[in-house]
């Protein structure tokens, strides 16, 4: 069925919006303003590690399918169950969206970021699907929207031993700690012909009608592999990897995300470039120099 046309009213309204998102992310942040919230989160981070890590692989993983017939394991909900319960201990005031227990709609997290209210996103882990098959990459996202911005993002990957994180104004590291990191930085690479590509699904892209886009993207690209999920935007923020796109994402699928490729000097947008940071339906990172040639592929206007 063909989407309805927007009427000029809610054309303007979009632009309007979209415009006072762009100056809200633009605004400038002190190094600090986040960084007790960082702690928090690498606090949660390690206290969400002990549960996943703990029913990785165990012979009696309870799994179940959700609705939209994704997996759902005992794991992802003791996680955020858990992570709920410490955030409403710790930061009462603050709202909670998370994939597991309701909440993590795009249009409830619009509403959020344009009152400049302050919310938790959760992902207790991203990568369900491998979890249950004893694929190690998989990883639970705790994010943070403050001040109109993703502000605050972890991404824990126990099974990978592997953790990045960051805030606004703080920069982007990966280490178990604010102690024990390393700076990221994004690449450097300009040319479409020299650029590795990490991507997810390409079913996904076939069921939007942007299969032939993804298909050229890739024989364009230096190099392509399909790292999928978080792995694919951290290792954009690493500088291993320059271009990571999917074509149908939630909330809690970015927001932890976001802010570690930002500070790293990448770019994070949707996959027309129109909504900066994570709060589209979809999502293209580059390392910031190859963004505006790679959205022509993903809506197939203006190759050439």
């Amino acid at each position: 069925m063909a989407k309805p046309r927007e009427t000029e009213a809610e054309t303007k309204s979009r632009r309007a919006f979209l415009e006072r998102l762009a100056r809200a992310q633009a605004e400038p942040v002190e190094p600090d303003a986040y960084v007790q919230d960082l702690r928090l989160a690498l606090t949660l981070a390690d206290q969400a590690d002990e549960i996943t890590r703990a029913r990785f692989g165990a012979k009696d993983l309870d799994v179940d399918q959700k609705e939209d017939e994704t997996p759902v394991t005992d794991a992802d909900l003791r996680a955020e169950q858990l992570l709920r319960e410490q955030l409403a201990r710790t930061r009462p005031d603050d709202q909670v969206l998370g994939e597991e227990f309701g909440g993590s709609k795009t249009s409830k997290l619009l509403k959020i970021q344009e009152s400049r209210k302050r919310a938790w996103v959760l992902d207790p882990i991203d990568g369900t699907a491998n979890y249950v098959r004893g694929v190690p990459v998989w990883a639970t996202l705790i994010g943070l929207v403050a001040d109109g911005r993703a502000a605050v993002g972890v991404v824990s990957a126990p099974a990978l031993g592997a953790r990045w994180f960051a805030a606004a104004g703080y920069g982007a590291w990966k280490g178990a700690g604010l102690d024990s990191a390393e700076r990221l930085k994004a690449s450097k690479t300009k040319k479409l012909g020299e650029a590795f590509l990490s991507y997810s699904s390409l079913s996904e892209w076939e069921d939007q009608g942007r299969l032939a886009g993804m298909v050229r993207l890739i024989g364009d690209v230096g190099r392509s592999r399909a790292f999928g999920d978080f792995w694919s935007y951290m290792l954009v923020a690493e500088g291993s990897v320059d271009i990571a796109c999917e074509p149908d994402l939630a909330p809690h699928d970015m927001i932890a995300l976001a802010p570690i490729v930002t500070e790293a000097g990448g770019a994070f947008t949707d996959t027309r470039g129109k909504v900066v940071g994570p709060f589209g339906s979809d999502a293209l990172a580059t390392n910031g120099r190859l963004h505006q040639r790679v959205t022509p592929y993903l809506h197939g206007k203006g190759l050439k």
